[in-house]
């Protein structure tokens, strides 16, 4: 089914509520999952955090990698999530932070099939339920630290740190493939920055997410 995601709306949606199952089977035909700043060190302890560029915006993205074929998630087990880690922008679903007129706005996806007359009711009179309240400040947490992910990946790319990897996956019935437009941390590069550099990285926090990056690598296989 095709997502839909309109402005959360109390009038609108008064009598909405949300199912919660903790299966994240709306993530099953996914291979990669956006992945933030704040949540790196844990992701890099069940998946691989890799670079891709979009092509049609020139804008570089960290995402999970949650498998090497698009439309297949290695993750998933009959429909129900197997890692230890789930990323937030799987999380946040069938809610998202997007701009609405000269603000960001909470949107949900009315095509959901969580969203419906079953679950957590979204408002309590006027007022955001208990639930709501707590998928809003997820949100919030999301879009700042999707903001500070922004910075990290500028900084990044002014150093020239960043360097192209090619995935040579070998299947079980002996067939070969390239796996390429990918991005990662050059570890060499890193080493070659000057202590003022290293230590102005340190300072600002990306010191610690460059090597929780280099470490998730050692998920690929």
């Amino acid at each position: 089914m095709t997502m839909n995601y309109i402005p959360l709306d109390k009038m609108k949606h008064k009598d909405t509520r949300v199912k919660l199952n903790g299966d994240f089977s709306h993530a099953k035909d996914t291979h990669i999952a956006a992945a933030s700043l704040r949540e790196y060190a844990q992701i890099a302890s069940c998946m691989p955090i890799i670079f891709i560029k979009d092509p049609n915006s020139d804008t570089t993205h960290s995402v999970a990698m949650l498998g090497i074929e698009q439309g297949a998630n290695l993750f998933m087990n009959e429909n129900k999530w197997t890692g230890h880690v789930v990323p937030l922008n799987i999380q946040r679903y069938p809610f998202d932070v997007r701009p609405d007129g000269d603000k960001l706005g909470v949107f949900i996806d009315e095509n959901s099939d969580l969203v419906g007359t079953d679950g957590e009711a979204l408002f309590d009179g006027d007022a955001p339920s208990k639930f709501l309240e707590n998928r809003q400040q997820l949100l919030s947490d999301l879009a700042n630290s999707e903001m500070a992910t922004r910075d990290f990946i500028k900084k990044v790319d002014e150093l020239g740190v960043f360097e192209p990897i090619v995935l040579r996956v070998q299947y079980a019935d002996g067939k070969q493939r390239n796996i390429n437009g990918m991005q990662t941390i050059s570890e060499k590069r890193l080493q070659e920055l000057d202590a003022d550099t290293v230590n102005e990285l340190h300072k600002t926090g990306f010191l610690g997410a460059i090597y929780a990056v280099l470490m998730s690598l050692g998920q690929l296989n």
